[in-house]
């Protein structure tokens, strides 16, 4: 009798073991799911700053009295500060009608205008400087320096020579990240505003055709009589 009282508690946890593991099987028993993570956080985006106010004033009067003359058919605008020292990101592309900044590099001057700081400008042909003033881009064209952005001078004696200069945007090796950290400056083009490599396609590309390139320094004698800084009343937007 004994062996059956033995057979029948066994049984009896077999049956209790099989009644638990189908029990688990079922969706009540089934395990509650992990606590999802929390999503990483929205990426900011970090906004270009703008040129310093009076940079950027004068950059949108000169702006908008050349479109409202004709002197420009694309509404957008480059801004060069060549009072800032060349280790310093002084390029600007913006839109202004969206209010966006769509570039913001580096940029090198001329040989002859100053080692870090730009001091000195010309207009004169062969003075491997850079000119000031506002200028239009003109056509592509891919020369000794790859890609590169034709420039016309706006300005009468301040900027005229650029196409007889062969003043142009172009890519360069002397122009970089590196160079502005580690030497504290950037190399030297004969005068044309010279870009990072790895930006000048996109640069170039983007505002060729007819934008407008305001190349500043707080010149007292060019800011006087610069014509589209002081543009004429009938070419005011109101």
């Amino acid at each position: 009798m004994r062996w059956m009282a033995e057979a029948a508690r066994m049984g009896t946890r077999k049956r209790m073991w099989l009644a638990a593991l189908l029990a688990c099987l079922l969706p009540s028993c089934a395990r509650a799911p992990s606590r999802l993570p929390a999503p990483p956080p929205p990426r900011v985006v970090q906004q270009a700053p703008l040129p310093r106010r009076e940079v950027l004033d004068a950059a949108l009067q000169a702006y908008q009295c050349a479109l409202a003359r004709g002197d420009i058919r694309r509404p957008l605008l480059t801004i060069i500060d060549y009072s800032l020292p060349s280790s310093e990101k002084r390029l600007w592309v913006l839109d202004p009608r969206r209010k966006r900044v769509l570039f913001h590099e580096l940029v090198a001057h001329g040989v002859n205008s100053g080692d870090t700081w730009a001091v000195a400008f010309s207009n004169r042909v062969n003075s491997r400087q850079t000119s000031l003033g506002l200028f239009r881009t003109d056509e592509l064209y891919v020369g000794r320096h790859g890609t590169s952005l034709r420039l016309s001078g706006l300005e009468p004696g301040i900027n005229d020579n650029a196409r007889q200069r062969a003043i142009v945007m172009h890519g360069a090796d002397y122009v970089s990240d590196w160079h502005a950290h580690s030497m504290g400056k950037l190399g030297r083009s004969w005068g044309c505003p010279a870009l990072p490599r790895a930006v000048n396609d996109r640069v170039v590309a983007r505002i060729q055709g007819g934008s407008a390139v305001f190349a500043y320094y707080p010149d007292r004698a060019w800011l006087q009589q610069s014509q589209f800084l002081n543009c004429d009343a009938r070419f005011v937007q109101r």
